[in-house]
């Protein structure tokens, strides 16, 4: 590992390629070095991840597909930094705190500045907008990389919190679940930015999942009638980012014109990791009700990530060939292996995991 100034460069010969982060603003770039050609998978271990604290959430959306209650369990502070010891060791370099509602964790600042202070790895969280009170706010400007509030209807939480966020010079971004009934919505805040909208660093669409706590096929995102002309707006240019997850990646290599440089299909078990808030590791945080966890010890997270039949068939799963005739394939890959019926494309489901 190189560190200059907050740019942290992480290099891998044996794979013959190097990260580049910067930690100040976000900035994070992988080099194919000589090869000319990009790495499948880090055997070194995740560049990113993916942490649920809590299952503890108050606001008990239909659509949660973690089903978080009110009564959820946290994940110890002990147990974290069983976490955080191996992530170092592993050269990760952030960690997306999720549940549940992260910031309802009772230590959750405590959690903030072990990442940050204690082991170099920069945090980030998604917060439902609520219990943002000044003590969590204050250590969200001194530890964090960036915020994400979740919009959901009436959205009266995510502008209170986004102007809470912003008025302490916090980078917001806002986290948009897409479905069949969100995408006119969506297209409106794009054709027509709310003034908040404006202000904060990037909106990032995530794509509907049929799980949890009411799964509905119905609203998935290929359901709605004007989902090519909002990808189509989405390549447009704003007065802040236009971002998406990965599973959304069918959608854009079909409708944005976007250099393929930008985009990188599924990440899950090649680039990045899930931890539960009961301590087991996952390729994918949607797999949590499809698959049977991995109970993280003190020193076997680097060994179940190289070589542990679940990270190692999810791998399989996702370089084997399909829709090969498909003008895209090169950029979208098949798409989600976990909800193939997300994918945003007249291709059959041939790639359902087992």
């Amino acid at each position: 590992m190189v560190k200059t100034s907050g740019i942290i460069i992480n290099q891998y010969p044996n794979q013959s390629y190097e990260t580049i982060f910067n930690q100040k603003t976000g900035f994070f770039v992988r080099s194919d070095g000589e090869t000319g050609k990009d790495p499948f998978w880090c055997s070194y271990g995740p560049e990113l991840m993916d942490i649920s604290i809590t299952n503890m959430c108050d606001k008990g959306c239909s659509h949660c597909y973690k089903e978080s209650v009110k009564a959820g369990n946290h994940l110890s502070v002990e147990d974290y930094e069983i976490i955080l010891r191996q992530a170092a060791d592993m050269k990760v370099l952030q960690i997306a705190l999720g549940g549940g509602n992260p910031n309802q964790h009772p230590e959750f600042c405590e959690i903030l500045r072990l990442t940050r202070e204690d082991y170099n790895i920069i945090p980030s969280y998604t917060t439902n907008g609520r219990w943002l009170d000044d003590k969590i706010l204050f250590a969200t400007k001194k530890y964090c990389g960036a915020v994400a509030v979740s919009a959901y209807t009436p959205y009266t939480d995510l502008s209170l919190a986004v102007t809470k966020l912003l008025d302490h010079g916090i980078r917001t971004n806002i986290h948009f679940l897409l479905t069949s009934e969100s995408v006119d919505t969506a297209i409106s805040w794009l054709e027509n930015p709310p003034a908040l909208i404006k202000k904060i660093n990037a909106i990032i669409f995530l794509n509907y999942k049929p799980i949890g706590r009411n799964p509905n096929q119905e609203l998935l995102v290929r359901n709605a009638q004007r989902y090519s002309t909002f990808f189509q707006l989405a390549g447009k240019s704003y007065p802040f980012k236009v971002g998406f997850d990965s599973c959304s990646i069918s959608g854009i290599a079909r409708f944005m014109k976007t250099s393929p440089i930008f985009l990188e299909r599924c990440e899950a078990g090649r680039f990045s990791m899930y931890v539960s808030e009961d301590n087991k590791m996952y390729p994918c945080s949607f797999m949590i009700n499809k698959i049977e966890g991995i109970p993280v010890t003190d020193n076997n997270i680097q060994e179940a990530w190289r070589s542990h039949d679940t990270f190692v068939q999810f791998r399989i799963t996702l370089q084997e060939p399909v829709c090969l005739d498909c003008a895209v394939h090169g950029i979208c890959s098949g798409g989600c292996p976990v909800f193939p019926e997300v994918n945003i494309c007249s291709y059959p489901l041939s790639r359902q995991l087992a």
